[in-house]
């Protein structure tokens, strides 16, 4: 009954656009299929609408579908020809032409279960058990197999590393898990500061530690613990402090990326990150059919080339082609720089400007995506209990060794030089999800590399690419013999490249850097009119997460003095 009388409030005040009921909805395009993105139906020519959104990304999917179903009239404009940003599911081997592929995000982890049932939104998740494979190097060796299965993991803890870092792992998750029931909820609100929303939202005995990660490293936060295991620890910094964050083992705000990384409450997922049937592809899919059938309309293969600014207020935008748009309100899905290039750096005030500046950050992520013709065999354990569905952690040196490797990795990075061993994670999405395999039966499956320079000294990824891509697979050698030979292809996503391939500013893949969170992230109202921004770089971070689509839409909804159709259950 709200979303009707929020509806017909919407469709009165917006009569002069057109009412609701004459917008044609599109019908039977619910279906996962990739092709369902494609040949979106064009709006009428000439005229205004009520909501642009810049970008068909899953931010600006989720706006969209809300935004149309409050009875607002929304176009979304994408560049690409197909929607999903760098969530999406491609086809991307020469050599492989039939083998699927999620080329960007690789897994869904942090999207909240309020916003799918908000968006009824059906996905066809796959848990990973076991989710984590540490191996080492050398036949023999210790490995570590973490799943559900507590005994099993607690006798590789003590067998291979020390009943100390078992109890330190249980009591880190213990925090963890009751910091994603406080915290979680906020994600779907507007931002406060930090201390804020450790005094209204997270319980007494938690918040010093809440402030901890938020503020410190990870270095400083793993110290609370008493792992005893340098390789233990370097593991879990890897995946979630330093994943798609230009920042090391002691740099401030890791502890952030770390503990937004743990925000894991997906149905079922116990946590841990899950594999999306069909790729992450199917996540845009389904959220873009969502859009549509809201009545939204996504223009693919159309990009904005500039904001409109009239007297300080945004009043539409102009394509590529020439062609002016206008609207009400424009909400940017795009990242913050492109927010800013497309409306004008001097539509803005110099503080905001400065502010903004001082968020950029290299991006220092490159994915080697790979089609592999058969899974490798790992020295440590030949055989198969479970370790091609995980997440594999290849970590530098040995237990003595591998701290001062990954900080050497890093210094190395901050000159421009690429690391003789970075940090590797290691995914075969196919051992998880049929669907992403061709004919031939080979496997997706993808390095995750933390960290490389965007700029190289002295040379150029031009110059470096092919060779450093086979010194991965040759490092990767060293804990599975052989498995280069078992790679038919590759397609490499340096920083540069994924700026090329996903039109993210300097090739970082949270727009900004998870070390700011809260109320220190981007703004979702500019401070241009009715210009808004949707981007990954807003609250709560980087990652597949539509919290942020969620958020701006609530924001210009209220800013249009809207009553808001939808509600969601108060956190604490």
């Amino acid at each position: 009954m709200l979303r009707a009388a929020a509806k017909a409030a919407a469709r009165a005040q917006l009569a002069s656009k057109g009412s609701y009921e004459s917008r044609q909805l599109l019908a039977g395009v619910l279906g996962p299929a990739l092709s369902a993105c494609r040949g979106f139906a064009a709006a009428a020519a000439g005229g205004s609408t009520d909501v642009i959104v810049v970008g068909g990304g899953h931010n600006g999917l989720v706006a969209a579908t809300l935004l149309a179903q409050q009875g607002l009239q929304v176009e979304v404009f994408e560049e690409r020809d197909i929607v999903g940003g760098a969530c999406r599911t491609e086809y991307p081997f020469t050599k492989a032409p039939g083998l699927p592929q999620s080329t960007g995000a690789y897994l869904l982890g942090v999207m909240p279960p309020e916003l799918l049932n908000l968006l009824q939104l059906d996905l066809p998740l796959r848990r990973r058990d076991p989710h984590y494979f540490l191996p080492t190097q050398g036949s023999g060796g210790k490995y570590l197999l973490l799943g559900s299965d507590a005994e099993a993991t607690r006798r590789q803890f003590v067998d291979f590393f020390s009943e100390a870092d078992w109890q330190a792992n249980e009591a880190l998750n213990a925090e963890l898990a009751a910091l994603r029931q406080d915290v979680g909820p906020t994600w779907l609100q507007e931002p406060a500061s930090i201390e804020e929303t450790a005094e209204r939202h997270v319980r007494p005995a938690l918040r010093a530690a809440f402030l901890d990660w938020c503020r410190g490293s990870v270095a400083d936060n793993l110290a609370r613990f008493d792992f005893r295991s340098d390789l233990l620890k370097v593991m879990y910094a890897t995946t979630d402090g330093f994943s798609g964050l230009n920042g090391g083992w002691d740099t401030p705000g890791t502890g952030m990326n770390f503990l937004m990384h743990n925000m894991c409450r997906l149905p079922g997922s116990d946590g841990t990150w899950m594999v999306v049937a069909g790729g992450m592809g199917t996540v845009t899919q389904r959220l873009a059919a969502a859009a549509m059938h809201a009545g939204a309309t996504i223009h693919t293969g159309q990009a904005v080339s500039s904001i409109t600014v009239e007297g300080g207020t945004a009043t539409g935008v102009v394509t590529t082609c020439g062609r002016e748009h206008r609207g009400r309100a424009v909400l940017v899905n795009a990242d913050p720089f492109r927010l800013r290039q497309l409306a004008g750096a001097d539509s803005f005030p110099a503080d905001f400007n400065t502010r903004l500046d001082s968020m950029c950050k290299d991006g220092t992520t490159m994915k080697v995506n790979l089609a592999l013709k058969a899974l490798p065999t790992f020295s440590c354990l030949p055989e198969d209990r479970g370790q091609f569905r995980t997440t594999t952690h290849l970590l530098p040196g040995d237990e003595q060794s591998v701290l001062g490797c990954v900080q050497q990795a890093f210094a190395d990075v901050q000159r421009g030089k690429l690391p003789e061993f970075p940090t590797i994670e290691m995914y075969n999405q196919s051992t998880v999800d049929s669907t992403l395999t061709d004919a031939e039966g080979r496997y997706s499956a993808a390095l995750f590399v933390q960290w490389v320079p965007y700029e190289l000294a002295g040379t150029s990824w031009e110059e470096e690419e092919a060779g450093y891509v086979q010194h991965l697979l040759g490092l990767v050698d060293r804990f599975a013999p052989g498995f280069s030979s078992l790679v038919d292809d590759t397609f490499t996503l340096t920083p540069p490249g994924i700026e090329r391939h996903f039109g993210i500013h300097r090739g970082h893949i949270h727009h900004v850097d998870n070390s700011l969170g809260f109320a220190d992230r981007f703004p979702y109202r500019t401070p241009v009119q009715g210009l808004y921004s949707c981007s990954a770089g807003t609250h709560p971070g980087g990652s597949v997460i539509g919290c942020a689509g969620h958020n701006a839409a609530a924001s210009l909804i209220k800013d249009l003095g809207l009553q808001q159709w939808w509600s969601l259950p108060a956190g604490r």
